[in-house]
């Protein structure tokens, strides 16, 4: 097995922000077996699949990313805009499944 250091612990649990939950990603993951995280700006897909596979422990077959551009927002008389972030879309091998609901 490899030796991993420290930062590259740490990093692995700083790459997965927080899984995104809305109607189309319950719906990937229902049919397709596919899970959607906000991960960091400057993760790529072989830092993001090592660290699905060592958090919930599942095998990952393929990772798609997606930047997700700033959008402009008015808030009352103020110009503004929302961050940009960073998607990625996880598939999971047969049998592999991850459950956010925290129940048995």
């Amino acid at each position: 097995m490899m030796n991993i250091t420290l930062t590259q612990q740490l990093r692995r649990f700083m790459i997965i922000q927080r899984p995104h939950l809305s109607e189309k990603s319950t719906m990937l993951a229902d049919k397709h077996r596919q899970f959607v995280f906000e991960v960091l700006k400057d993760a790529n897909k072989l830092e993001i699949k090592q660290a699905v596979e060592s958090l919930f422990n599942v095998k990952v077959k393929a990772v798609q990313l997606s930047n997700v551009k700033a959008k402009g927002r008015n808030f009352k008389q103020i110009k503004g805009h929302l961050k940009a972030w960073k998607k990625a879309y996880v598939s999971l091998e047969a049998g592999g499944d991850i459950d956010f609901t925290g129940k048995k």
